[in-house]
């Protein structure tokens, strides 16, 4: 039909280019969110651009549902200004009339943000997650920057080298600095260093140096030279336990959610079923409000738009985190935030379509009780 046609060409063209704008932006950000978390050493700088793949890999059921929500109001908005939606409620359309078509449109882009919210999302935060892991426990020779005095362990630690191999196993003119528990203090330093597996535990073996003890307990100095001295970095127990680490809450699939309903993790189950619901809901919601004066402008539709996105995303945050709390149980936080909303927007697509008025209805009411009471003896 020419009808169902030409809405569905126009929203996928409204919809494509609203995506374009909303992932360019996304991607600018959490781009520019990336390099501050290389900056700050959080983030590998040589895995930047892959850290960035899977974080936008991971917010793209958001972006699509945002991008689908403004494709229907902008295309509404631009059939009722350009006196379009007259043609069609004169040709005997009406507004329930959109809601086959639109719902034909949208199915696969909400098939698609159900799919990726329960598996794309967490896949793409445990990717995210565990190249922060191994960067973060890399050995501390391999994460000093060359020519700059670093901390590690709290601060108990200080390390200075100038790195002089590609690897990163191999330094020279190296300076540790380690505090211990009781105020004790230990200086070394040597002219060459390089990092070696022995027994499966890994070491700092240092050559042609000198260390320095500062006994707080008993107020002494004692400087001792060394021809090769080694110190352990990491055991071979400690570098295992580094991808098997637990996972964080967003990082973990959906079925372990299920088979283990502890208060946080329904509270996240919440959040994607939410993430689901909400595309469903948005596109009640376009339907209802979109403004049918034809002098009103875009800015007018985009500003409601955004504004109900991100009431809508808060209130969802919010209620994960009391779900996850123990304050609302989840089937009460769902029926609370998605169930009225979904009647509300119901409600008011069913009062558009049917024209009806507060106010006549308040005047018609007292009208026919007037009535009565007149024709009553």
């Amino acid at each position: 039909m020419l009808f169902h046609s030409s809405l569905r060409k126009e929203l996928a063209r409204s919809f494509g280019a609203t995506l374009l704008v909303l992932f360019t932006i996304v991607l600018t950000m959490l781009l520019i969110r990336t390099l501050g978390l290389a900056a700050g050493g959080r983030v590998n700088p040589q895995e930047i651009m892959l850290v960035l793949g899977y974080t936008v890999f991971g917010h793209l059921p958001t972006i699509l549902t945002l991008a689908l929500f403004i494709a229907i109001v902008f295309t509404l908005s631009r059939m009722y200004r350009d006196s379009e939606m007259v043609v069609w409620f004169s040709s005997g359309r009406s507004l329930g009339s959109f809601v086959a078509p639109v719902l034909h449109f949208a199915w696969p882009i909400l098939l698609v943000i159900t799919l990726m919210v329960f598996f794309a999302w967490p896949w793409a935060n445990q990717q995210t997650q565990q190249l922060r892991e191994r960067y973060e426990h890399r050995g501390d020779l391999e994460r000093v920057t060359p020519g700059q005095f670093q901390e590690f362990s709290g601060g108990r630690q200080v390390f200075f080298i100038e790195k002089d191999e590609v690897d990163g196993t191999e330094g020279r003119n190296l300076f540790i600095s380690t505090r211990a528990d009781d105020g004790s203090e230990t200086i070394t330093s040597a002219r060459s260093g390089r990092l070696e597996w022995i027994a499966g535990e890994q070491f700092l073996l240092l050559d042609n140096g000198q260390r320095v003890e500062i006994m707080a307990n008993q107020g002494g100095l004692r400087v001792s030279k060394f021809e090769q001295y080694g110190t352990r970095i990491r055991a071979a127990a400690d570098a295992a336990a580094v991808p098997a680490a637990a996972l964080g809450l967003r990082a973990r699939p959906s079925w372990v959610l299920l088979q283990n309903p502890k208060p946080e993790n329904l509270g996240e189950l919440g959040w994607r079923i939410g993430m689901a619901l909400t595309a469903v809901n948005f596109i009640l919601l376009a339907l209802a409000a979109t403004a049918s004066n034809p002098r009103a402008g875009r800015g007018g539709n985009l500003f409601f738009t955004l504004f109900a996105f991100i009431v809508y995303f808060n209130f969802l945050n919010l209620g994960q985190n009391w779900v996850a709390g123990g304050h609302v149980s989840l089937g009460g936080f769902m029926l609370a935030l998605h169930g009225s909303v979904f009647a509300l927007a119901l409600f008011w697509l069913l009062k558009r379509h049917h024209n009806l008025s507060l106010r006549q209805g308040l005047v018609g009411w007292r009208s026919r009780g007037a009535a009565a009471a007149s024709a009553s003896p």
